[in-house]
């Protein structure tokens, strides 16, 4: 497969060789500087024409690696919330242009071998309906906001954990046990995928197998795929960038809305992952404290527990303070430790709640 660069995506100078920088401290005060380069950048660029996220389903989630095993937890298990953001902004083309990011499909979900055995177990003692909850479909989700699936230009996931891209983008073959290759979901969309994320694929580390479905990518026709590496810009007021650690191809969504800058990714659970000093989740902010650090990781994977930490404080520098409560920056989790009270005391301190601005709108032909 190609490694260019699309033509449709702008590099992000500001980032270029930051992480080939050593030491590793030093590594960290460069991305520290070069994100907050880029948001004055990026602010003025201009904002997005509409966001509107949608909560797709609630899947349970062992509470010790929901915030690096700092919290104390009563309960093992907890639920995180997974949520799917519909984007409308200008390409650089000067035309309009659709992003659905995170539609995850829950059954190829199950079909990642950690999942299906939590699932399993789940079932045996009978605690689904703790922990499972179904809210939206993402292939019925736009027609609720005036759009078609065959709108969208763009789908992209932070990376490809418990992802089956071949139910979203349709395959050239069967997966295993049914009669017919899939039908993509939505039709005319390419899948912006970052190269590394890709090549996970395509040779896997036994610390890696089981987060993925295994042949997930089986059969995806290549021009269904935007490969892409390093950060980009998509178009006015959206990108995407690099912030690897939690898998090596994972990138998060950043937009600049009325409100500010926003940033969505899994490299926190929480708020409180970005901001432990303000944590009320027994544990948390002592043993950040403890250790001095200022983020802390969703760490289910440990692929490289200090470059997530960096991607982490590159994220909280480019997000903009909360009006709702400028104590908090705004980044808001694509799969958030549920607010329920079972839970308890692993509770979000705070919670953005979902983002709506502007007007989604069909595109003109």
């Amino acid at each position: 497969m190609t490694t260019a660069q699309p033509t449709t995506l702008r590099p992000i100078p500001e980032f270029e060789g930051v992480h080939d920088i050593w030491p590793r401290g030093q590594r960290l005060d460069a991305i520290r500087e070069a994100a907050r380069n880029y948001r004055e950048r990026f602010l003025r660029q201009g904002q997005v024409r509409a966001v509107k996220s949608v909560d797709i389903a609630a899947a349970p989630y062992p509470a010790q690696y929901a915030f690096q095993n700092y919290s104390l937890n009563v309960n093992p298990f907890i639920s995180i919330i997974n949520r799917m953001f519909v984007i409308q902004f200008e390409g650089f083309d000067g035309k309009p242009k659709t992003l659905v990011w995170e539609p995850t499909v829950a059954a190829g979900s199950a079909e990642a071998p950690f999942y299906g055995k939590l699932q399993r177990f789940a079932r045996r003692a009978r605690l689904e309906s703790l922990f499972v909850k179904y809210y939206n479909d993402p292939d019925q989700v736009l027609g609720r906001l005036g759009l078609t699936n065959d709108d969208v230009d763009y789908l992209s996931f932070d990376h490809l954990h418990v992802q089956d891209v071949r139910m979203i983008m349709g395959s050239t073959e069967p997966i295993a046990g049914e009669a017919a290759p899939r039908e993509a979901l939505f039709p005319h969309a390419k899948l912006l995928v970052h190269r590394k994320e890709l090549g996970t694929f395509e040779s896997m580390h036994p610390m890696q197998w089981a987060w993925y479905v295994d042949g997930g990518m089986n059969g995806v026709p290549e021009e269904r795929l935007e490969i892409f590496e390093g950060d980009v810009e998509l178009g006015v007021g959206v990108s995407l960038l690099w912030t690897p650690g939690h898998t090596d191809g994972n990138h998060s969504l950043v937009v600049n809305t009325p409100d500010g800058v926003w940033v969505s990714s899994e490299n926190g659970m929480a708020a409180d992952s970005w901001q432990p000093e303000l944590s009320k989740i027994p544990g948390v902010r002592r043993t950040a404290e403890f250790y001095g650090r200022e983020v802390v990781l969703n760490a289910n994977t440990l692929e490289d527990s200090l470059d997530q930490y960096d991607s982490m404080v590159k994220e909280k520098t480019l997000a903009s303070p909360s009006p709702r409560n400028p104590q908090w920056r705004q980044i808001i989790p694509s799969s958030e430790c549920a607010d329920w009270k079972r839970q308890w005391p692993v509770v979000p301190t705070f919670s953005h709640g979902g983002l709506d601005y502007g007007t989604i709108t069909a595109p003109t032909h």
